[in-house]
């Protein structure tokens, strides 16, 4: 949509994520305290996993896309992801998982909501990917208007929406 992206290009595209992950290492190090590169960031994306927002300095103003997808499909993307990589799928079964996620979820969300330098947008990627235009438009809405609403259309890619479920979104 015209804004920036922090990334290094360290994780590079697999078959997990054809196009790439558009990941910043330095990010999962926020609960160590490495906050020198927050700015080099300012005014553009950043890829944060919702355990590591509550670990960005209060210095800042952040603008926080939450994206939620149905637990099924995050579970069955995490399996093949394990597997891809050779990894032990032993753990938590899903129902244990599912719920252990939803209790963390509701603790970031509360949190977030507690944060007077947070503004949160919360976007269902299922009804993103079904119907993209409304909530991109809410999306440029909310990071100030000026993206390219037709640029962010052109990136949603239906084909790559491969860990479908049809529960409703969680």
């Amino acid at each position: 949509g015209g804004m920036q992206v922090l990334s290094d290009g360290i994780r590079e595209a697999d078959v997990d994520n054809p196009r790439g992950y558009f990941e910043f290492e330095r990010v999962k190090q926020l609960d160590k305290g490495d906050h020198d590169w927050l700015n080099e960031a300012e005014g553009k994306v950043v890829k944060v996993i919702a355990a590591l927002l509550e670990h960005l300095p209060a210095g800042y103003s952040y603008r926080v896309v939450f994206v939620h997808r149905r637990m099924s499909e995050i579970l069955a993307s995490q399996r093949k992801m394990l597997m891809h990589r050779g990894e032990s799928q032993e753990r938590v079964g899903d129902e244990e998982m599912a719920s252990l996620f939803q209790k963390h979820l509701k603790k970031v969300m509360s949190w977030l909501r507690a944060q007077e330098n947070f503004r949160v947008l919360e976007v269902d990627f299922n009804r993103l990917v079904e119907n993209p235009r409304p909530h991109l438009q809410e999306i440029v809405r909310f990071l100030g208007g000026s993206l390219d609403l037709e640029a962010m259309a052109q990136v949603v890619d239906v084909t790559l929406y491969r860990n479908r479920s049809s529960m409703t979104c969680q």
